[in-house]
């Protein structure tokens, strides 16, 4: 990863990241306009969402390390895979990116390219649903890329498949992503209001799948690679 630049770094994170959000608002629209039927909404979100995360990872991890969520940098920014100046752009850049994803998919549908969401998602449910998802998603991350780096991906997309149904949440797991969810009022929306406790919840989460995964791995445990395609 080390012979890209640093801005292109940037680019493939705020791509990806764009591409994500796109991919769970889109498909959020377009089924809630093909069904009423809110299970089968929620299923072609998930399995949507899933495929994208594969496609996305396996493509842009050899530039950015893939990890289109902040909880990620800080992850491998605190073991050191990166350094805090770049964290605090790919962060940027992951935000970015998925308010541009929002924007795109509201052009794509003929919406208000910006329209703040009502949904009401908050409480010690939904918090606590966030913390599990994030916890999940980071030890998922952090695990592959010990035991099976080639498969990292798809571990990732098939983790987030299946947390968008054992979550009260639907695993949002990301805080670029929740942001950009809070400006579509569409089936994947959150109010504006609700996102401080989510982005809580889900450093909350990170930090406590980085001290497990520490902690399993004891003194084995070396500086996490920049690289997520070995971390996601």
């Amino acid at each position: 990863m080390a012979e890209f630049t640093l801005s292109r770094r940037l680019a493939a994170e705020a791509l990806g990241t764009a591409l994500l959000v796109a991919t769970v608002v889109g498909s959020g629209i377009m089924a809630q306009s093909l069904t009423s039927d809110a299970a089968l909404a929620l299923l072609a979100n998930a399995i949507a969402t899933g495929a994208m995360l594969a496609v996305i990872i396996t493509l842009l991890a050899p530039i950015s390390g893939a990890h289109f969520n902040p909880v990620v940098t800080l992850v491998i920014a605190i073991r050191r895979g990166i350094s805090l100046r770049e964290a605090i752009f790919y962060a940027a850049a992951q935000a970015a990116g998925g308010c541009a994803g929002t924007v795109l998919t509201h052009l794509m549908f003929g919406l208000d390219l910006v329209s703040t969401s009502a949904t009401l998602r908050t409480g010690s449910g939904q918090w606590t649903s966030e913390v599990v998802a994030t916890f999940g998603l980071l030890l998922t991350i952090l695990l592959s890329a010990r035991s099976a780096p080639r498969a990292t991906a798809w571990l990732v997309a098939l983790y987030i498949t299946a947390a968008y149904w054992f979550s009260s949440s639907t695993s949002f797991a990301n805080p670029a992503v929740a942001l950009a969810r809070s400006l579509t009022s569409t089936f994947s929306g959150i109010r504006p209001v609700d996102l401080p406790g989510f982005v809580v919840a889900e450093v909350a989460g990170a930090m406590l799948a980085m001290l497990v995964a520490a902690w399993m791995f004891g003194q084995q445990q070396a500086a996490e690679p920049a690289n997520a395609s070995r971390t996601q």
